[in-house]
Formats: C-alpha cells, structure tokens, sequence
C-alpha cells in the first residue's frame, strides 16, 4: 500500500527535469498520474513506464488557454471528475541578462508560462478538487526569495509565484493545502540549456564544483508534503545545496 493509493495527480511540465522526477515519485506512492507537457511523446513515453495503472500522457501548453482546458477536460475524464493533487512544475527563464539589455518577448515567454499558466492551471483544477482532499503544489524557487543582478523577469515572475501562492492560502484556508517548494541550485535538469540556448560552457560554469540538488532530491520534498496527514500542510520548503547560502555565496570546489 502506497501512501497515495486512490489518490490522483496532475503534473504540468511532465517532460523531463523535477516534473519527470515528481511524476516517478508519486507514482511510486499509488498516486495515479496525468502528466501534461508540449512534448507529448515524451510524457508518453514516461506514462507507459511508471508504476501502477491508470496513468494519463496529454499534450499541455500551460501559456494556451484552449490546450489547458483540453487538458483538464481529459484528466477529469480519465480520473473521474477529480483531481487531488497539483503539482505547478511548468517553468523556464530565458536569458540572464541586465533588464536594461532583456527582451519583451522573452519577459512575455516567462511570464506567460511561470505566472499566467499557474495560475490558469490552478484555476481549472481547484473546481475539481474536493474540500479536505485537494493540494496544490506550486514550484517557486530560491530566485522568488532574493533578487540577483541579472535575473530579470525570471526573478519577477518567481516573486510573483511565491506571493499568490501566498494569496491562495489564504483564499483557500480550512479547504486546499497549498504548498511552495523553492530550490536553489539543481543541476541534470534542462533549465540552463533553456536558459543559455544550449551554450554548454556557460551551463557548466554555473554547477562547477558544487555538488547541486538533483531533481530526485526536489521530486521527496514534493512527495513529503503531499503524504502529510489531511489535518496538516506544509506551507514552504525552501532547499539548497550545502554550498549555497544565497545567489551570491556559493562555495565552490577547486579540483
């Protein structure tokens, strides 16, 4: 018996990275999981290999309306009219560059993806979570704690995350548990592909010589909150590498 048989589960950003590690985790846990992401044959492709049964691969732009209600509309069908948990993992930053020198369509990008397709995705699943039961998850971030030079938008739209998760709470108190789960560092993940346009040198420069979270490593935070007892929630969680205590102090190791 797993600590989340009978219980159903939404990932967004499902492809690769903590979405991946998260889905592996809950379903490890009985959780039956739809797993939503553009690169829909990667989330097929990981349904078909987790555990249990019942799983659900659909395509998901959390930035288009009509493919988010597609997509909830699917897993309600599949999962009989009820979600338990949400898990907001879609993300990216694009860019680390002064917001002088930044981008609109990039800022538009981040925004629309980090900020409005959370919230979008919240607002679709909350109708269809029961008082008591539902949990949303958001995957906010060290960067939503402590601006960087540099950061730009993606430090914005974290700070923006980490303060409606704040009014969600609130909004939701005595019926949802909502969570925030802020990493620091975490590497083997294509966030800094993404970020760099794949530069692997500018990638590596940022992980030399830390030993940095993995995804794994987020994916049991996720999975400790949402095995709480119903009476209890988990509000925050922020986790770093041993090495880091901010953006700006970092102990490397020199090899």
């Amino acid at each position: 018996m797993g600590a989340l048989d009978g219980r159903t589960a939404v990932v967004t950003g499902a492809s690769a990275g903590i979405g991946r590690a998260t889905a592996q985790a809950l379903a490890r846990e009985g959780a039956r999981v739809a797993l939503g992401a553009r690169r829909v044959e990667r989330v097929e492709g990981l349904a078909g290999e987790l555990p249990g049964e019942g799983h659900l691969a659909h395509a998901l732009d959390v930035t288009d309306g009509e493919s988010a209600r597609a997509f909830v509309d699917a897993v309600t069908e599949a999962f009989g009219g009820r979600i338990d948990i949400l898990v907001n993992n879609a993300g990216l930053a694009l860019g680390r560059t002064a917001i002088a020198e930044g981008s609109d369509e990039d800022d538009e990008v981040m925004w629309e993806t980090n900020v409005l397709g959370l919230v979008r995705m919240t607002r679709l699943c909350l109708r269809h979570m029961d008082d008591g039961r539902g949990h949303v998850v958001n995957l906010g971030s060290w960067a939503g704690r402590e601006a960087y030079a540099g950061g730009g938008m993606y430090v914005g739209s974290k700070f923006a995350v980490r303060a409606l998760t704040a009014v969600l709470r609130k909004e939701l108190v005595g019926r949802i548990r909502v969570t925030t789960v802020d990493p620091g560092m975490v590497g083997e993940t294509e966030f800094s592909d993404v970020r760099f346009a794949g530069d692997a040198d500018v990638k590596a420069a940022v992980y030399e010589g830390v030993r940095y979270l993995t995804p794994d490593d987020v994916a049991s935070c996720i999975l400790f909150a949402v095995t709480r007892p119903d009476y209890m929630v988990v509000d925050e969680l922020v986790i770093k590498p041993l090495q880091q205590a901010s953006q700006d102090a970092i102990v490397r190791d020199r090899g």
